[in-house]
C-alpha cells in the first residue's frame, strides 16, 4: 500500500520533470518562453507596420505615372488652351456678381440697372466662345477615353484567346496635330472677342463717373479699380494663348508639384480631374489648430489643478470623468455636433448682442469651429493624462526646496513645476495633435466637407467657414472609387501624406519625451 502511494506521488513529479526536460531540449526555460513571447509580439507589430507602409507606397506611388498621362491628355486635347481663357471668363463673372450685388442694394437706380445689364451683355461673346470650344475639346478627350477603353478591352480579349472578337473591336487612332488645328481659328476669334470686350469694359467703367448719386459712385470705386485691372490683364491672356502649343512636353515633375501645391481637388469631372492636396491639408490643419487652442489650456490646466491643487476627493471625482471622454465613440460626438452643437452655435451667432464678433452671424452650422471644438473634447483626455504624468515625475526635492525658500502655491506651479515638466507637457500637446489630425468621423460629419481653401481675407471669421480634411476625404471617397484607377491611387497618396505627418509628430514628441526623461532622471 505504501509503495503504491509513493508511486502515485511520484507521477506528477515525473511528468513535471519530463516537461522541464522537453523545454531544455528546445533550449528554453520559463524566462526564455516569456522573452520569446514578448519578442514575437514586438516583431509582429514591426511586421504589420512594414506591411502597412509597403501597401501604402505600392498603391500610392502608382499615382504619378497615371497623373502624368492625365496631364498630357489635358494638353494634347486642348483643354489647357480653353482653361487659359476660362480663367478670364471666371474673373469677368466675379466682376458681374459684384456689380449685381451693388444693384440689389440700390434697386431704385435706373442708371445702375442699365450699367449692370450692359456689363452682363458685354461678356456674352466670351461666354459663347468658351462654350463652343469647350465642347470641341471635351469631345476630343472623350474620343481618346473611348479609344483607351477599347484598347484595354482588346488586350484582355487577346489574352483570353478571343482573336476574332478583338479584331472586331475598333480602336481609333487620334491624330492630335490634325484635331488641334482648329484651335488656330479659335485663337483669332478670341483675339477679336477680347479686344471688343476690353473696349466695352473701359466704356462702361467710364460711365460710372457719370452716375448722379455720389455715394453710389463711391461704392463702385472698388468695382472700377477691379475692372480696370481686368481690362489691363487681357493682353497677357492673349500672349499666353498665342504661346500655347499642344505638343509641348509636360515636365516630369509637374505631376508631383500639381499634387503637393495644387489648390483644387476635383473628381468625376467631364472636363478635367484635379488632385491638389492643399485644400485638404489646410482644412485638416485649421481644424487641428482650433482644437489645440481649446484643448491645451483645458487639458494642461486640469492636469495642474488635479496634481497640485485638488484634494484627494476632488481627484477621485475629476480624473474618471476626464478619462471617460476618451471612451465615447467618435461617431456619437459627431452626431452631437451635427444635431446640437452646430445648430446651437449658429443660433447663438444670430443674437444681436454678439454682432460685434467677427464672422457673426454665420450661416453654416458645420464648419471649422464646430469640428474643432469636438476634436478638442477628444484631445483633452490624452493631453491631461500625459501632462499629469509629467508633473508627477518632477523630483520631489524641487517642490520641497521651493517651499523651504518661502514660495507660495502659485509661485511653485508657475516657476518650478511647469518649467521642470515642460518637455513632458510639450510631448503631451504633440500627441494630442496626432490624435486630432488623424480623426475621421467627427470631421466627416461636422466640418462641412467643402473642398476649398478658406478665404483668409475674412480675418478671424475664417474659422466659421466649412472645409474638408484629408481623413474625411479618404473615408468619403474610397468606397466609390475603382480599384487601380487614378482617383483610387490619389487617395492612397493622401494617406501617405497623413502617414508621414503622423510619423513626424510622433518623432518630435519622442524627442521631447527623451529630454523630459533626462531632466527627470
Amino acid at each position: 500500500m505504501t509503495g503504491s502511494i509513493k508511486r502515485l506521488d511520484q507521477r506528477p513529479m515525473t511528468e513535471s520533470l519530463l516537461a522541464r526536460n522537453q523545454w531544455r531540449f528546445l533550449g528554453l526555460n520559463a524566462d526564455g518562453v516569456i522573452k520569446y513571447f514578448f519578442a514575437s509580439s514586438a516583431w509582429t507589430a514591426i511586421i504589420v507596420l512594414g506591411l502597412i507602409t509597403f501597401s501604402l507606397f505600392r498603391e500610392g506611388l502608382g499615382f504619378f505615372p497615371q497623373h502624368y498621362r492625365n496631364l498630357e491628355i489635358y494638353r494634347l486635347a486642348g483643354l489647357e488652351f480653353v482653361d487659359i481663357a476660362r480663367d478670364q471668363g471666371d474673373a469677368y463673372a466675379a466682376l458681374t456678381r459684384h456689380l449685381q450685388a451693388v444693384r440689389q442694394r440700390h434697386a431704385d437706380s435706373a442708371e445702375l440697372a442699365a450699367l449692370a445689364a450692359g456689363f452682363d451683355a458685354a461678356g456674352e461673346p466670351l461666354r459663347e466662345w468658351l462654350d463652343r470650344w469647350s465642347r470641341h475639346c471635351a469631345a476630343l478627350k472623350e474620343r481618346w477615353s473611348v479609344a483607351e477603353e477599347n484598347r484595354a478591352a482588346r488586350a484582355l480579349l487577346l489574352k483570353a484567346g478571343l482573336t476574332e472578337e478583338a479584331r472586331e473591336l475598333a480602336v481609333e487612332q487620334i491624330d492630335f496635330a490634325r484635331e488641334d488645328a482648329p484651335l488656330t481659328v479659335a485663337l483669332a476669334e478670341h483675339h477679336a472677342v477680347s479686344a471688343a470686350l476690353a473696349a466695352r469694359v473701359r466704356a462702361l467703367l467710364a460711365s460710372v463717373d457719370q452716375l448722379p448719386d455720389a455715394p453710389l459712385r463711391l461704392e463702385l470705386a472698388k468695382f472700377q479699380s477691379a475692372g480696370e485691372k481686368y481690362a489691363a490683364a487681357l493682353p497677357q491672356v492673349e500672349a499666353r494663348l498665342s504661346a500655347w502649343r499642344h505638343d509641348r512636353p509636360v515636365a516630369f515633375y509637374e505631376s508631383l508639384t500639381k499634387f503637393v501645391l495644387g489648390g483644387k481637388w476635383v473628381t468625376q469631372s467631364f472636363w478635367q480631374d484635379w488632385y491638389g492636396i492643399i485644400p485638404l491639408f489646410v482644412g485638416s490643419l485649421s481644424i487641428s489648430l482650433v482644437a489645440l487652442l481649446v484643448a491645451v489650456p483645458l487639458g494642461v490646466g486640469a492636469a495642474v489643478y488635479v496634481n497640485q491643487i485638488a484634494t484627494t476627493r476632488e481627484q477621485r471625482l475629476i480624473k474618471p470623468f476626464i478619462e471617460f471622454i476618451a471612451v465615447v465613440p467618435s461617431v456619437v460626438l459627431g452626431f452631437f455636433g451635427v444635431a446640437v452643437l452646430g445648430e446651437a452655435l449658429r443660433v447663438l451667432s444670430g443674437w444681436p448682442g454678439l454682432a460685434w464678433v467677427p464672422g457673426f452671424p454665420f450661416p453654416e452650422r458645420l464648419n471649422i469651429v464646430t469640428a474643432g471644438l469636438l476634436l478638442a473634447l477628444m484631445a483633452v483626455p490624452s493631453i491631461f493624462t500625459f501632462a499629469e504624468d509629467a508633473l508627477n515625475n518632477v523630483p520631489r526635492a524641487y517642490r520641497e526646496a521651493s517651499l523651504a525658500l518661502g514660495s507660495n502655491r502659485w509661485q511653485l506651479i508657475w516657476q518650478i513645476m511647469i518649467p521642470a515638466s515642460l518637455s513632458g507637457i510639450i510631448s503631451a500637446v504633440l500627441l494630442g495633435l496626432g490624435r486630432v489630425i488623424g480623426e475621421t468621423m467627427v470631421v466627416l460629419l461636422c466640418a462641412g466637407n467643402r473642398i476649398q481653401i478658406p478665404d483668409f481675407s475674412a480675418g478671424l471669421a475664417v474659422i466659421f467657414q466649412p472645409v474638408h480634411t484629408m481623413t474625411g476625404l479618404i473615408a468619403q471617397e474610397i468606397p466609390e472609387v475603382v480599384k487601380g484607377g487614378l482617383q483610387y491611387r490619389a487617395l492612397f497618396m493622401v494617406a501617405i501624406v497623413l502617414f508621414l505627418i503622423a510619423l513626424l509628430i510622433n518623432y518630435v514628441a519622442q524627442i521631447f519625451v527623451r529630454k523630459y526623461k533626462l531632466a527627470a532622471g
